[in-house]
């Protein structure tokens, strides 16, 4: 539920800092806003690094009119097809708001999908001096958590089901230095995961994310992206990054002799922090295990809980033998 637009992660970092530091020997936030949580091992020659990133697509407001209407940009890749209607939470006050549209009695007609730079935001304000929000507050999807069986359903689970990965991880034990990396500004480019890894320059890195999930109906029999509740998917290739062989190995390997369900992600679009990790320095040998979510980029998106714990109980599997690998 906590707010973490990109570029505006406070909130979900100082929730996520009050989860982990009990359970590790160092954290801290560089000048970015990455979050480190560092774990000392048995062998601290090796290092591996975890990435997950905090931040979330969302909304800022660039533009108030005269009657207290808000005008919004993007912040992150949203369809305008999911916009319209949606209730949104915008700056630190959580002030309520609706996006909406002239209607279509005024409109002459419906002429399609109406693009965001036509839509606003209405908080119910009755005048530009009413300072319900200002120029450069953002805005989150105003959905809150819910279980159902094992069905999850929230917002941001890109990449707030990562991030828990992260966390579960962390309250384990590991036979080298591990590095956990909560990252900023994923969605504008990767930009936190550059300074991050970077900095850390870990022998092996795992990024740990929220992937699209395409198993809906479509006009055509195709495969899907990925399926809800067949495991988490590792990821060979995408239009940043290609897996590195030998951890690709690693965690099928383990997926197998463990009897853990996976599955591999079938598209190649998008990009993970992995695009960005894996370019620095000498070259850090990455991958990405992903959650499969239904509907991510939007207001609310689907998650299976088994998938999530199988991606916990794959990568816990995993880390234990990266050693083999030194």
């Amino acid at each position: 539920n906590a707010s973490g637009v990109s570029g505006n992660e406070k909130e979900i970092r100082q929730v996520i800092k009050d989860e982990i530091t009990p359970l590790v020997d160092e954290v801290s936030t560089d000048s970015m806003g990455n979050l480190f949580a560092i774990k000392k091992g048995g062998d601290n020659s090796l290092k591996v690094m975890l990435s997950a990133h905090m931040d979330e697509v969302g909304l800022f407001v660039d533009f108030i009119e005269n009657g207290g209407i808000v005008r919004f940009k993007k912040i992150g890749g949203i369809d305008d097809r999911v916009l319209l209607s949606k209730k949104v939470l915008i700056g630190e006050n959580k002030t309520p708001g609706v996006i909406g549209l002239k209607p279509v009695h005024l409109k002459g007609g419906n002429s399609g999908v109406t693009g965001s730079d036509d839509l606003y935001i209405d908080i119910g304000a009755t005048g530009k001096d009413d300072k319900l929000a200002k120029v450069g507050d953002t805005a989150i999807f105003a959905t809150k958590f819910v279980q159902s069986g094992d069905i999850l359903r929230g917002k941001a689970f890109d990449d707030r089901a990562g991030c828990g990965v992260l966390i579960e991880l962390l309250k384990g034990s590991y036979p080298f230095t591990l590095c956990g990396v909560f990252t900023v500004q994923e969605e504008l480019g990767l930009r936190g995961a550059k300074i991050a890894a970077y900095n850390v320059n870990p022998d092996f890195a795992f990024a740990l994310e929220g992937t699209t999930a395409g198993d809906t109906p479509t006009e055509k029999d195709v495969s899907p992206s990925t399926n809800m509740g067949k495991g988490p998917a590792i990821t060979f290739m995408d239009r940043s990054v290609i897996s590195n062989q030998r951890l690709l190995d690693l965690l099928v390997d383990t997926a197998k002799k463990e009897n853990i369900p996976f599955q591999f992600k079938r598209t190649i679009t998008g990009g993970t922090d992995s695009g960005a990790i894996h370019l620095q320095r000498g070259g850090i040998p990455s991958i990405t295990v992903a959650v499969p979510v239904r509907y991510i980029h939007s207001p609310v998106g689907l998650m299976n809980k088994n998938d999530f714990d199988n991606a916990v109980k794959l990568m816990e599997k995993s880390l234990q033998r990266v050693p083999e690998l030194a």
